[in-house]
This record gives structure tokens, sequence and C-alpha cells, in this order.
């Protein structure tokens, strides 16, 4: 019997840690791939560059990245747990269908509607942020016309830089977010209905939870194979419906053969990516987990 409890709120500073740090850590492991290959290709081209300069970029690379990854993962993630604690109690937490340890179902319309919430607030900060150097910017660009052209079309270039600046602001703070809400809605929908369908076959995500005070619980840790099984074949199915509009797109322009490769081929780079991430996600996160904690959610 599967029991539905709501995530009511989530503790921030473990939140905020723990995803930070698991943000700083994947961005480490990219860094030394990414350096390694660099390496590669330039000791094997010679043409592509001494190899102490290469050197030296690939161990700024391996610090500056993962240090740059953590502090704007604690900003992203502290508000991010922020707006969630916040709107849960106005829109409604995440519920989650519990059997056991084991994620058996997420309803979707509660889980689509407060992350697309979160989504949409994201977006008019940054459409807010974008704007404010837009303004200023078309207005600087307009300023400085008049130096370059003639009296009538700096008027005309001057009038079109203005409008461009108050509708690309009008769009950013109110089009930009209310775009993502549904974009977003649509696609969180869409998950929690895939998830709901391929849970029963394949299996659920497994929590190992640890009751705390005044009903939160703290996630000790999560089963690396069912995890990654699951989240992969759930986005398989996103990998699929991109594959059949890539074959689509491809079969109007005469090249079938071409977009059943990219049928395949997008299909199983979405289970295999997906496997890979969510399995270094959650083997880090059980790493560090018994050393700083879980995240702590309250669950009713």
């Amino acid at each position: 019997m599967v029991d539905l409890k709501e995530m009511t709120s989530v503790d921030i500073v473990p939140f905020t840690l723990m995803t930070s740090s698991i943000q700083a850590l994947m961005a480490l492991i990219f860094a030394i791939i990414f350096v390694i290959t660099l390496g590669i290709i330039s000791t094997s081209i010679p043409q592509s560059g001494q190899l102490g300069v290469v050197t030296s970029i690939g161990l700024a690379i391996i610090v500056i990245y993962p240090v740059g990854t953590f502090l704007l993962g604690v900003m992203v993630s502290f508000l991010t747990a922020l707006f969630y604690n916040i709107l849960a109690p106005r829109v409604g937490g995440v519920k989650l269908g519990f059997e056991g340890n084991e994620l058996r179902s997420i309803p979707a319309v509660p889980f689509s509607l407060i992350t697309a919430f979160i989504e949409a607030i994201w977006a008019f900060i940054i459409g807010l942020l974008i704007a404010a150097v837009l303004v200023p910017l078309a207005g600087m660009v307009g300023t400085m016309a008049p130096l370059f052209a003639n009296e009538t079309v700096t008027s005309g270039v001057t009038a079109t830089l203005g409008v461009f600046g108050a509708f690309g602001s009008l769009f950013l703070i109110v089009g930009l977010p209310i775009i993502v809400f549904v974009l977003a809605f649509i696609g969180h929908a869409l998950f929690a209905i895939f998830y709901n369908f391929l849970i029963p076959m394949i299996g659920g995500i497994k929590l190992e939870l640890a009751p705390k005070i005044d009903s939160m619980s703290e996630i000790k840790s999560i089963a690396v194979l069912p995890a990654s099984i699951a989240l992969a074949a759930v986005f398989t199915i996103f990998g699929l419906i991109q594959g059949i509009l890539n074959l689509a797109s491809m079969s109007m322009t005469g090249n079938v053969t071409g977009g059943v490769i990219s049928l395949v081929a997008t299909t199983v780079m979405f289970f295999v990516v997906y496997f890979i991430v969510v399995g270094i996600f959650t083997l880090l996160y059980n790493f560090l987990a018994s050393r700083i904690g879980g995240v702590e959610i309250g669950l009713k």
C-alpha cells in the first residue's frame, strides 16, 4: 500500500551545503576530464599550442571551475530552498508516494505546480537582471549613434533602440516568467507521469530516511542502482520523443535513414548519459551524507 506524504519544507542549510558540494565535486570531475582531453589533443597535435600553456590553463580550470560552481551553487540552492519553503504552504508541497523506503509515485499536479513556480521566479530574477543591463545599453548605443551616422539615420536608430529596449525589458520581466512557468509545468508533469507509469515495472528510487524532530526526516542515503535505472528510464522517454521529432523533421527533407539513426542514437544517449550522471550524483551524495549530514525534509 502506498503511503502518500507531502514535503512541507526543506531545511535550507543542509540542502544548500549538500547540493553545492555535489555540484563542486562534479565540476571537478568534468574539469579533470576536460584537462586530460585537452592535454591529449595538445600532445598529439603540436600546432595546437605549447604544452606549458595548456598545463597552466588546465590547472586554472581545475581550481576555478569547482570553486566558482560551489559559490554559485550555494546562492542558487539557498534561494531555491527558500522559495520552496515560502511557496509550499501557499500552493502545496511536492507529494511523494512511498511503499516502505521506495518512492512508488509522484502525483503530477503538486509536483509540477510548485517546481514551475520556483522556475518562474528564477526566470523573473534573471529577466530583471538582463533588463537592467539591456535598457542602459540601448540608451548608450542610441547616444553614441550620432557619432557614426547622419541626423536622419540617427533619429530612426534611436527610436528603434528605444522601442527594442522597452519591449525587450517587458518581455524579459513579464513574458519570460510566464513562458518558463508553462513549459516547466508541462515538462515536470510529463516527468511525473512517466515516472508513475514506469516504476511499477522497473522499481522506484529507494531512500534511507531517518526521523528527526518536528516531522523532519534526513535522507541518509540513496540506493545507487535503483535511482540510476529509474531516472535514466524516465529521461529515455524524453530522448525517444526528441528522437521522433528528429525523425519527422529529417524525413520531411528526404533523409529517412538519418532520421532513424538520430532516433536510435538520441534514445540510447539519453539513457546512458542520465544513468551515468545519476549514478555519480548518488555516489557523491552517499559519500558526503555520512560526513556532513544528509538533506533534511519535512514530511507529513
